[in-house]
């Protein structure tokens, strides 16, 4: 029987272990510092109150994905689900994405049209600033995107941000109703303890390591120190950045993190019917709010609201710069036949959600079938656009 090695037991490493054993013929061990299986998307309590670090609705295309992960824990349709976002100069609340139905009602509205009707597209956009102007033109831009960007990654001039592929989440301007992401799957568990399920599933017969971090990498050649024990694996898969699989010797590779706030409100509901997130596009400290049981649909007198506030606190976000994913990109090269980097940390990549970490899981178990990666990128390199 193979050996695999899986580090990190968030959504990536589970998704990974759990398709490891559907394949049979893995002896698995799974190695996790915290002393629970999930990360951030793990369901825990605060004033009789579910909730995740940070929303962690699932949303995907990919019919697939959704009925693998609805098969194991039962998901909720929630596809009306909307975001606001508050513009202080306008003292108003507006759709996110920006939506055409929106600009009639603004202060500038003729400015504005004026504007739209004069962008020249984004194909010669080198920066995000660039992207955003040539697509709304600047009085959209400087209300809903500029600011929320610049605390988002702590920059002073969004002409630093040379990666964008991310924003805007797919459309610029949205016309028509907003509901989910409009050709998207969103979606909640039903469970009150969410994906938690999940994890235990996905993990069972598996050998899982709690509180547990390798002290010692050979990458080159799949050996690892565990609790004293220096093992040897046939697959190695981690969700860690990485730069920690080599010691950081190409530099250490950045990222964002977030302070989380959680604030209990004296009332059954705080934001209006349907809205999900609220965002903050100017000089607040926050980037959102979110309140909890729009997705959980906890019944309570008192409503949780999560407050998030770009800090350096944790490795959440792989910061949107080429230089440092050039960077990732040399310890890619590094790795040999039989490592994977998945997970939003170990693909340096913002935009994997959820549904991404499951297909690389998938796309990790039907290389490993065929016998191997057709060629000798990184399953890290794999993103959705």
């Amino acid at each position: 029987m193979k050996t695999a090695l899986i580090i990190g037991g968030g959504f990536g490493g589970c998704a990974t272990a759990h398709q490891l054993t559907l394949a049979g013929g893995w002896d698995i061990t799974l190695v996790e510092a915290a002393p629970f299986l999930g990360a951030g998307v793990r369901t825990q309590w605060y004033g009789g109150h579910p909730y995740t670090f940070g929303p962690r609705h699932f949303l995907t295309q990919n019919e697939a994905v959704f009925s693998y992960l609805n098969a194991l824990v039962p998901i909720r349709l929630c596809p009306e689900h909307e975001f606001y976002t508050y513009v202080e100069r306008d003292n108003a609340f507006y759709n996110y994405p920006i939506n055409s139905a929106d600009i009639d009602r603004m202060p500038d509205a003729a400015e504005v049209h004026k504007q739209l009707a004069e962008v020249k597209g984004v194909a010669d956009a080198k920066n995000l600033e660039e992207y955003w102007l040539g697509s709304v033109g600047r009085i959209l831009y400087e209300k809903m995107v500029k600011h929320y960007n610049m605390k988002m990654w702590s920059v002073d001039d969004c002409r630093t941000i040379d990666d964008f592929n991310w924003s805007p989440k797919g459309v610029a301007i949205k016309h028509g109703p907003r509901a989910a992401w409009d050709t998207a799957i969103s979606g909640y568990p039903y469970a009150p303890d969410g994906y938690n399920g999940y994890f235990d599933i996905a993990t069972a017969g598996v050998r899982v390591l709690l509180n547990t971090r390798i002290t010692h990498y050979d990458t080159p050649k799949k050996t690892f120190v565990i609790n004293g024990e220096k093992r040897t694996f046939d697959l190695v898969v981690s969700s860690l950045a990485p730069d920690e699989l080599f010691e950081s010797c190409y530099g250490v590779l950045p990222f964002f993190g977030r302070d989380f706030h959680k604030i209990v409100f004296p009332t059954e509901n705080v934001f209006p019917e349907n809205v999900y997130f609220l965002y903050y596009a100017n000089d607040e400290k926050f980037t959102r709010l979110v309140e909890y049981k729009k997705f959980t649909r906890h019944k309570s007198p008192t409503s949780l609201v999560g407050m998030e506030v770009p800090s350096l606190n944790g490795k959440h976000y792989p910061v949107p710069f080429k230089a440092e994913m050039r960077k990732a990109e040399r310890y890619y090269q590094e790795m040999p036949e039989g490592v994977y980097s998945v997970g939003r940390a170990g693909s340096y990549r913002y935009g994997l959600d959820i549904d991404d970490c499951i297909e690389q899981a998938m796309e990790i178990a039907r290389e490993l079938k065929e016998g191997g990666r057709e060629h000798p990128v990184p399953v890290a390199r794999w993103r959705k656009i």
